[in-house]
């Protein structure tokens, strides 16, 4: 008996029952589609985060104070004995690392906005004119922070567009006051629509002056230095002479921490691939699940078929010849599950991120293959028992089963 006959026999007995063999494929359809969908959730995830942070600024070196043995990740700055950065570190690694392109201190604190009778607490970002270019945020309306306001201490203030929205509505807000903390601004423009990153509405933040930040928050320190580098393969040079500036202003101790973009991605990637693993991992089990299923619906057919087995063999059919149309039946379940499986998994991928749009999702051939192959595998794996003990049956004892 040939290939094609093998197959033609094995279609048919599948066809004879079909709800048995619907339900025997379920678990090789569920663990498939859960497959290829959960990994196409967790690449999806890296490529969100790796353009959301490029959209934030590229080629970056953090630095924040207090070390930190790390490979990667958000630093928060350390409190206690930790020496602070402070206005003038910006400054110095400013004029003397010819590698660095661009510096920008920052610091960071809450306070309450209030314009009329309408108010509400966020985030307060003191900044520099640099902040633009290296965080690559820029004012649509009016103009940003200047050297000047930092090196005056101007109040004046640049609102992200939430805000904008909330205190002032349709109204032009420029040269109107704000007051931040109990202190008077004067709002000199408006920021470009830039949405949630990362979890963090940009929209809803205030810019000042970055001295104008400390005197605000009764602080000589920043929350981190953002320093952008012209070239990727100049970042390592970058970090270097960074380093060195700070280490002669810190009395030849390393207490900074320089975290670079790509560090960041790299722990993120390791994290969320991990992540991806382990689900795709659990969802795996359900393709053994599967099996296990084909493999009893299997023995259940053997036994069934016992009489049509004996009477095959009468009739001259070889124990391979038997072998073969029973390891093709599992197959052919675990493939046809296989292939529903793939279609769903597919089609969730690309329909899921329409109902969730925090949820992006990117399909890889490569866990199609994967999913694909092993369920292939699992239908012949739990399909051999089976199949090998219908083929060693006795005729004689075969034809008498009742």
């Amino acid at each position: 008996m040939n290939f094609m006959e093998s197959l033609k026999i094995s279609i048919e007995a599948l066809r004879l029952n079909r709800v048995r063999s619907a339900l025997t494929m379920l678990g090789i359809i569920i663990g498939v589609m859960a497959v290829i969908l959960l990994v196409s959730i967790g690449q999806g995830a890296k490529e969100y985060i790796t353009r959301e942070l490029k959209g934030l600024g590229t080629n970056l070196l953090i630095i924040t104070p207090g070390k930190i043995s790390t490979s990667g990740g958000f630093h928060p700055p350390m409190s206690g004995t930790v020496r602070k950065l402070i206005y003038d570190d910006a400054l110095a690694i400013k004029r003397r690392c010819s590698k660095v392109s661009e510096t920008a201190p920052v610091v960071i604190g809450t306070g309450k906005v209030k314009h009329l009778n309408l108010s509400r607490d966020t985030m307060v970002i003191g900044v520099t004119p640099e902040f633009e270019k290296v965080r690559n945020l820029y004012v649509e309306i009016g103009s940003f922070i200047t050297d000047a306001d930092v090196d005056l201490k101007n109040k004046v203030v640049v609102l992200g567009r939430r805000m904008k929205t909330e205190l002032f509505g349709d109204a032009n807000p420029l040269g109107r006051m704000v007051t931040i903390s109990d202190a008077r601004y004067r709002v000199v423009g408006i920021m470009e629509r830039k949405g949630v990153t990362l979890g963090f509405d940009i929209d809803d933040v205030v810019f000042i002056p970055v001295k104008s930040a400390q005197e605000l928050f009764d602080t000589d320190s920043l929350f981190e230095i953002i320093v952008s580098v012209a070239r990727e393969d100049e970042i390592d040079q970058a970090t270097g002479q960074i380093r060195e500036v700070l280490m002669k202003r810190h009395g030849k101790r390393e207490d900074f921490t320089i975290t670079s973009q790509g560090a960041m991605l790299t722990t993120m990637n390791t994290i969320l691939n991990v992540m991806t693993s382990v689900l795709g991992g659990i969802a795996a089990i359900s393709l053994v699940v599967g099996g296990i299923g084909i493999m009893n619906i299997m023995l259940v057919s053997v036994r069934e078929r016992t009489r049509e087995i004996g009477i095959r063999k009468a009739i001259g059919a070889r124990n391979r010849d038997i072998l073969a149309q029973f390891l093709m039946e599992s197959t052919s379940l675990s493939l046809l599950g296989g292939m529903v499986g793939m279609a769903l998994g597919i089609g969730g991928a690309l329909i899921l991120p329409h109902f969730i749009e925090f949820l992006p999702t990117h399909i890889s051939l490569w866990s199609i293959g994967l999913a694909f192959t092993f369920s292939a595998a699992v239908g012949i794996f739990f399909g051999v028992y089976p199949a090998r003990k219908a083929s060693l049956l006795d005729p004689i004892v075969a034809l008498r089963f009742e």
